[in-house]
């Protein structure tokens, strides 16, 4: 059963064994040997962030960044964008996952809704690196050349993805549920030498034929010189076009003994691989992050944030379309070993990832607040069915979580686990906010601002407020931001996308509230406000309040602003089990939101949709239903090559075109 819970609520509380066992006391600890104490994980923080020189020297110096030519020093320019780190350094991200080399040892594990659970060691996944960066090489690719893959959640993907980052050559990745437009809107813009791909994939007990797919890519894609193709999950299957090399056939080389292979030696901001915004109302932005940006962000993250360390053994659904894979593959850094899981996340049952974490000793779990609503739903108390004594520690991500899903976690899952709930976006590939091992653990709060993380919430004076609801800035550059956006002549869609409304100060685009310990609120986003008659509503707390009625499976809400000082605030419902909405259930919606929050957050109309419109990511597109009840055409308010869903805005089209109690246009 599930207990009441508040907001602030105390969850959790690390014991003595545990704050001294802890990476990040380790670090303190470090410190203080040469002469720096702090006597706070708050105290801790602020140094990082007033001391960028001091405080990313460190992580360098503690976590063993390793570099063929040294770096004159830590910053050359301190401006965002253009942030110069670790001028002079030359290295590479790819030589850094290799150097956790144990011959013998596993490196990964994976499972998918076909094949279980199974080890690859580091025999394997290094020998396979080796192999392919050389034959790649042979190929033709060059340091700066970009590579792209159309595969899922697989061993063969994080081995082609160093493979290509360890010569040098820029990696890009969609998952194979993408659709060929969608595919095209992000790799034709950075013309790829080379494509890895798949012609099917598995989800949800079906494989699904994407041959069609694969070749509207390859012929969309004028530059492509080679395209690598692995037969999965079925080697048997026949090729889905002419002049493709085989996986296998690639791959059956003699051995390259790690002697005889040369990582490529970059510099810090050589581009390692670029990831793309949702692009939901235009062509994604093409993120570029560097080698060493990524790998001492991730060193930092994962060792003093996750509190993870070798031998650890990792577990997030995600992806290769989404930065979650980037970051689960990243683990490899710290020797964590991460479990690729390829399938739906629901099935053969709806709680087939904590059976995953039972057969795998999972010490480190990932989930989202909405698979955490499926498991209430269901009933599901994963403490009863599973084993999960290797389990440490649990992030929700992805959206923003309630007290009640925090509470969950203690009361379903495990009472002495550690709930890291993070949050941060793409475009760092990394948290801004999230877990300290030392620190309590509160309903609905996110632990602190990550170490390095100069975050702070805006008021509409551009103040800094404390206990306020306001925008997420960031207000001193960090080494993941991105070193620029792909053919972004000048960095003008770079600063109109982060830096416009504060120059030279970082505006994520979440609302984002700080309390006076030091706690962490993201609450919806910014661009998406409910703002009634000047005060903002996160739309994450309307969401908080339908996620406890039952008849509501999926939600999306926006407000519309007319002439006269005037409001408009439809709330879109999809109910559960073909439910019909009834005064009974728009009661129940209205009353609930009057009672636990106020009177402005109740909808002026409650309307039941057949879907949600995602995006493939599963973000709800409330901005582009806005622009659509405005008057917008469809085609120009979003990019459905973005969308998981297309044909969910069809209902939006028409009921945008028969109200009459709102101007549209």
């Amino acid at each position: 059963m599930t207990e009441p819970v508040r907001e602030g609520d105390l969850l959790w509380t690390p014991s003595a064994e545990q704050v001294a066992g802890a990476n990040v006391t380790a670090f303190q600890a470090w410190l203080a040997a040469r002469g720096r104490s702090f006597d706070s994980y708050d105290a801790l923080w602020r140094w990082s962030v007033s001391d960028l020189g001091g405080f990313w020297q460190a992580i360098w110096d503690y976590c063993g960044v390793d570099c063929s030519v040294r770096p004159e020093r830590v910053l050359g320019r301190v401006s965002m964008p253009g942030a110069q780190w670790f001028p002079g350094a030359r290295l590479n991200y790819a030589q850094h996952v290799l150097r956790q080399e144990r011959p013998g040892e596993p490196a990964l594990f994976s499972v998918s809704e076909s094949a279980p659970l199974a080890a690859m060691d580091w025999n394997d996944l290094a020998g396979q690196v080796r192999i392919l960066g050389t034959q790649l090489r042979t190929l033709g690719v060059r340091p700066g050349d970009r590579v792209a893959c159309y595969m899922p959640n697989i061993p063969h993907t994080a081995v082609a993805m160093l493979a290509v980052t360890g010569i040098g050559a820029v990696w890009t990745s969609c998952s194979p549920d993408f659709g060929w437009r969608g595919v095209l809107d992000r790799f034709r813009q950075l013309t790829p030498k080379v494509l890895f791909c798949v012609d099917r994939y598995q989800y949800g007990g079906a494989q699904f034929d994407r041959g069609a797919e694969l070749r509207a890519i390859i012929a969309g894609l004028d530059q492509l010189e080679h395209v690598i193709w692995l037969p999965y999950p079925d080697p048997a299957a026949p090729a889905p076009a002419p002049d493709l090399l085989r996986w296998d056939e690639v791959l059956d080389q003699p051995p390259v003994p790690a002697g005889q292979f040369d990582f490529e030696q970059v510099p810090f901001d050589h581009p390692l691989w670029i990831l793309f915004s949702s692009g939901t109302t235009g062509l994604p932005k093409a993120l570029v992050h560097g080698h060493g940006g990524i790998l001492i962000e991730q060193l930092k993250l994962q060792q003093l944030h996750m509190d993870l360390r070798p031998g650890d053994r990792m577990l997030f659904f995600t992806t290769t379309g989404w930065m979650m894979w980037n970051f689960l593959v990243s683990s490899l850094l710290l020797g964590v070993r991460p479990v690729l899981y390829d399938g739906s996340p629901t099935y053969p049952e709806p709680d087939v990832l904590w059976r995953l974490a039972q057969e795998a000793d999972v010490t480190f779990i990932g989930a989202s607040p909405a698979y955490v609503d499926q498991m209430i739903r269901a009933g599901i108390v994963p403490a009863h069915r599973y084993d999960l004594s290797a389990l440490r520690a649990i992030m929700p991500a992805g959206s923003p979580v309630s007290p009640e899903c925090t509470a969950w976690f203690y009361q379903n899952v495990k009472k002495d686990v550690w709930v890291a709930t993070g949050s941060g976006g793409t475009d760092v590939c990394t948290g801004f906010v999230g877990g300290v091992p030392t620190l309590p653990v509160y309903a609905g709060e996110i632990q602190a601002r990550h170490l390095g993380v100069s975050a702070y919430a805006y008021n509409e004076q551009g103040d800094s407020v404390v206990g306020e609801v306001g925008e997420l800035v960031i207000t001193a550059p960090m080494p993941s931001m991105p070193v620029r956006l792909w053919a972004d002549d000048g960095d003008v869609r770079y600063r109109e996308a982060y830096l416009d409304r504060y120059p030279g100060i970082w505006r994520h685009g979440d609302f984002f509230k700080v309390n006076s310990r030091g706690g962490c609120f993201v609450v919806g986003r910014s661009d998406a406000t409910l703002n009634r008659h000047g005060v903002r509503i996160g739309t994450a707390e309307v969401y908080r309040v339908l996620s406890r009625i039952d008849a509501v499976e999926d939600a999306l809400i926006v407000n519309l602003d007319l002439p006269g000082g005037r409001f408009f605030m439809p709330l879109f419902v999809k109910l559960a089990d073909e439910l019909v909405l009834d005064d009974g259930i728009t009661a129940q919606i209205r009353d609930r939101l009057r009672r636990e929050y106020t009177p402005r957050h109740v909808p002026d109309a409650i309307v039941q949709a057949p879907d949600i419109p995602v995006t493939l990511t599963g973000k709800k597109m409330e901005v582009p239903v806005r622009k659509i009840l405005r008057g917008v055409p469809a085609d120009q308010a979003a990019n459905p090559n973005a969308m998981a869903n297309p044909a969910s805005l069809d209902f939006f089209v028409q009921y945008a075109a028969r109200q009459q109690h709102y101007p549209v246009g």
